[in-house]
C-alpha cells in the first residue's frame, strides 16, 4: 500500500510538473506574440504539380501566377523551369542591379567589371535584371483586344510588349502586338511628356520617340514608344496607356510576351492609371507557384493591413523604400544594432526572389534560427542559401516564426512559405541571404511577400501588409 501511495503521489507531482511546463510555455507564447511556431506538414513543402484555380476580387484585379508554376501559361512552351540553383544565381544578377542603381558605379549592372573595361558598351538607361523568380499576369491591348502574358514588376517603370513588325524578336508566348490591327493604336511623338521624361530616348523619323532598356543580363528591348487602350480583367480598360512596342529585342525574359512596370516615374502604369484608379495598386503573391494571387489597381485595402510609412529617396525615385527596425525569430527580437538596418536603408521588390539582409543583420539572423532547428540534420548549400535542413524521415517539422518590424510598431509575421527556401525535401533553406557588408542596400524580396496583401498606398506614402491575402 505504500508503495502503490508512493507511485500515485509522484504521478500527481509529474502531472503537475507538465501542467506548469505547458503554461510557462503557454505564457512565453502570449508574451513574445504567438504564434512562434510553424508546425508544417512535410508533404506540403513542396509544390503541387496541379493549377489551383484563381479567383479576381474586382474588375480591374489580375490574376498573378509564378511563371514557372503549373499555372503559368508560358510553362508549357519554356522547355521546362530552370533549376534553382539557375533561379537563385540569376536572383543575384537583379540584386547586383539593384544594388548598382544605388551605388551608381561605373559598370554596367550584373556585368563583371573586368567585362566592362573590355569595350562592353555601357546603356543610357539601366533596367533591373529581370531575374527568374518573376510573376506573370495577362493583360489585353488594342481594339480589338489581343491579350498578353507579362511580367509585373515593382522595380521597372516602362511597360513593353514586343511588336510587328519586328527586326528581332526573341520567342514568345502569343503571337506579336501588331499596332496595324488596332483601331485605338497611335505613335507617341517626340515632344510628348511621356517621350522626355524616358532616361533613354531618341527622336526617329516621322516625329516617332525611340526608347531602349537594357537590363542587368544583358538582355534589352528597344522600340517605338506607343499609346493603345489597355485592358485589366475581363473588361476594365484604361484608354490611351502608353507603351514600348518593342522591335528589337534579346535576352533571357523566359518567353513573356514583355513587362508590365509598376514603379513610380510618370511612365509607369501606376502613375498613368492613377486618376481612373487612384495612386496605388496590391497584390498578393501565392504561398506556391501551384496555386494563383492577384494585382489590383486602386481599390479598398483590406482590413487586416497594417501601415507602414513608404520612404522617400531622391537619387533612385523610382523605387519603393521601407524603414525595417528589427527582426524577430520565435517571438524574440534578434540582436542587432539598429544602426545596421537604418544606415542602408530597405526597398521592397516584387522581382528579387530572395530577401538580402546587411552582414551583421543576416549572420544575427542565422545563428538565432539555427539555434531553433537543432532537432534537424543539417543539409549542403543551394546557392547562395547557406542554412539548410533536411527533413527526409519527418512527417512534419516545426518552423520558429521570423517576423519582420518595420517603423510605426508593423510587426508581419511570414507565412512559413516566406520562412523557407524548399528545393526537395532533403534541402529545405532558410530563405534570407546576406548583402555580403553592411553599406548595400536591404532588399525585402517576393519570397517574404508571399500569402500577404499587399498595398502599395502612393498618394498617401505609406505601405500596408494584411495576412491571409490571397484568400
Amino acid at each position: 500500500m505504500a508503495s502503490v501511495a508512493r507511485r500515485a503521489a509522484l504521478l500527481r507531482g509529474s502531472c503537475l510538473a507538465v501542467v506548469l511546463a505547458l503554461a510557462a510555455l503557454a505564457s512565453a507564447g502570449e508574451s513574445s506574440g504567438a504564434p512562434d511556431w510553424h508546425v508544417v506538414s512535410v508533404g506540403s513543402l513542396l509544390p503541387s504539380s496541379i493549377c489551383a484555380a484563381a479567383t479576381a476580387s474586382n474588375s480591374s484585379a489580375l490574376s498573378v501566377v509564378h511563371r514557372h508554376g503549373p499555372c503559368s501559361p508560358l510553362l508549357a512552351r519554356v522547355g521546362g523551369a530552370p533549376s534553382h540553383a539557375e533561379i537563385l544565381d540569376r536572383d543575384q544578377d537583379r540584386v547586383d542591379s539593384i544594388h548598382h542603381r544605388h551605388r551608381g558605379s561605373g559598370a554596367a549592372p550584373g556585368i563583371n567589371p573586368a567585362r566592362a573595361s573590355k569595350g562592353v558598351s555601357l546603356p543610357a538607361h539601366r533596367g533591373l535584371s529581370l531575374g527568374t523568380g518573376n510573376y506573370i499576369v495577362s493583360v489585353g491591348l488594342g481594339t480589338p483586344r489581343k491579350d498578353f502574358s507579362v511580367v509585373f514588376d515593382t522595380g521597372s517603370d516602362l511597360s513593353w510588349v514586343q511588336c510587328k513588325p519586328c527586326k528581332d524578336c526573341y520567342e514568345q508566348q502569343d503571337p506579336l502586338f501588331d499596332p496595324a490591327q488596332s483601331s485605338t493604336y497611335a505613335a507617341v511623338p517626340c515632344g510628348d511628356p511621356h517621350c522626355r521624361g524616358l532616361d533613354s530616348s531618341t527622336c526617329a523619323s516621322g516625329n516617332r520617340c525611340r526608347y531602349q532598356v537594357v537590363y542587368g543580363d544583358q538582355s534589352q528591348t528597344d522600340g517605338n514608344l506607343v499609346r493603345d487602350t489597355l485592358v485589366l480583367g475581363p473588361s476594365d480598360a484604361l484608354q490611351g496607356f502608353v507603351f514600348g512596342c518593342g522591335d528589337d529585342d534579346s535576352g533571357l525574359f523566359g518567353k513573356a510576351d514583355g513587362l508590365v512596370g509598376l514603379g513610380r516615374a510618370k511612365v509607369s502604369l501606376t502613375s498613368q492609371a492613377a486618376a481612373k484608379y487612384g495612386a496605388g495598386f496590391s497584390y498578393c503573391l501565392p504561398s506556391s507557384s501551384s496555386s494563383a494571387g492577384y494585382l489590383s489597381l486602386g481599390g479598398a485595402a483590406p482590413s487586416n493591413a497594417q501601415f507602414t510609412a513608404m520612404v522617400a529617396r531622391s537619387d533612385t525615385p523610382s523605387f519603393y523604400y521601407l524603414d525595417l527596425v528589427a527582426i524577430k525569430v520565435a517571438g524574440r527580437t534578434v540582436s542587432i544594432p539598429a544602426a545596421v538596418l537604418k544606415a542602408p536603408g530597405t526597398v521592397i521588390d516584387s522581382g528579387t526572389v530572395i530577401t538580402r539582409l546587411p552582414d551583421t543583420a543576416y549572420r544575427a539572423l542565422r545563428s538565432s534560427f539555427a539555434g531553433f532547428m537543432r532537432r534537424y540534420k543539417r543539409a549542403p548549400a543551394l546557392s547562395l542559401l547557406d542554412t539548410c535542413y533536411d527533413f527526409t524521415g519527418h512527417r512534419t517539422v516545426q518552423i520558429p516564426s521570423v517576423a519582420l518590424v518595420f517603423s510605426g510598431g508593423v510587426t508581419v509575421s511570414l507565412d512559413f512559405s516566406g520562412v523557407l527556401y524548399v528545393s526537395k525535401v532533403s534541402q529545405a533553406c532558410l530563405a534570407f541571404a546576406s548583402n555580403g557588408d553592411d553599406t548595400s542596400i536591404g532588399i525585402l524580396g517576393n519570397t517574404q511577400q508571399k500569402t500577404f496583401a499587399v498595398v502599395y498606398d502612393v498618394a498617401n506614402q505609406k505601405i500596408g501588409f494584411g495576412a491571409k491575402g490571397c484568400t
